[in-house]
Parts: C-alpha cells; structure tokens; sequence
C-alpha cells in the first residue's frame, strides 16, 4: 500500500440478513469487531461455526472504486450498504493490506483474509453480483489497537 486512503462509509447490521445500516463514527474493539456489528454481538452468519471461527471478522473494508467497476462492467448499481462490509474506502487497494497493519484513523488493524462474495448477497440485491465481485469483494482484518473510526478518517500502512 502506498500513501493513504480515506473512509468513506461505515455499515454495520445488528444480526445475520438484516439490513445494514451507516455510521458517521463508531467504536471499534480489539480482538471483538465495531459495537454493534453482528459479529461483534455473535450473531452474523458465520459466527460460531467451527469451520470458519478461527478467522477474524473484527471488521471488513472494501474499495469505494469497486462500486464503479460492477457498475461499469455489469450495469450493476450497488450502494454501500450492498456489499455487507463494514467499512469502504477509497484510494486503498484492500487486497494489498493483507498480513499488513494499517490504522484506519486512530484504529490498528491486520488484514487476515481476502473476501470472495457469497451467494447470499446475490439473493439479497440482484443476479450477477456474485460474478461482479469475485476476487474484489474486500478484505477480512483483525483490530489490534481499539479506537473510533469515523467517515473522513484516513488509512495508512504502519
């Protein structure tokens, strides 16, 4: 990663398949994800399955630019609540945050896994959104140093 990029959404949902809503600011917890979150709370899909658990879901980011591409080259308009991760930013490449940390204002994050999309997300907003997403659907990370992020924030390698 190079230089810095700026938050630009926050978005959490209470519970797995709710809807998720925006944040101007919001805590973010070592080691337990943004207060609030389903996972945070336990309560999002892949939460307390054996298979996946050993993954951290503290937060995930995806690329504001990304938006523009499915637009572009699927005719397909998403917003930022759509894509059902936490936190989106711009002029960030996620995928080169991975086994990076970064501080997302005064927040200390790890990226710890890519993020492909789900088919659930396909059923939730329209087909061909799985396709659009594939290998662009953002970035899994840990929080390591707890803090408030807000929309405006910038993120920057450490």
């Amino acid at each position: 990663m190079q230089g810095t990029g700026t938050v630009e959404a926050i978005c959490t949902a209470p519970k797995g398949g709710e809807p998720m809503e925006k944040h101007d600011t919001i805590e973010a917890v070592a080691g337990k994800g943004l207060r609030g979150d389903r996972y945070f709370d336990e309560t999002g899909t892949y939460s307390n399955n054996a298979q996946v658990d050993a993954i951290p879901r503290d937060l995930t980011l995806f690329e504001l630019e990304t938006l523009d591409h499915v637009a572009a080259d699927y005719d397909i308009d998403l917003d930022v609540t759509d894509h059902r991760r936490n936190v989106t930013v711009s002029d960030v490449a996620v995928d080169h945050l991975l086994d990076e940390r970064f501080r997302i204002g005064d927040v200390v994050c790890e990226g710890v896994r890519l993020c492909e999309p789900c088919s659930y997300l396909e059923q939730i907003t329209e087909d061909g959104v799985y396709d659009a997403l594939v290998h662009r659907a953002g970035l899994n990370a840990a929080i390591v140093e707890s803090g408030e992020i807000s929309v405006g924030d910038t993120v920057e390698p450490l």
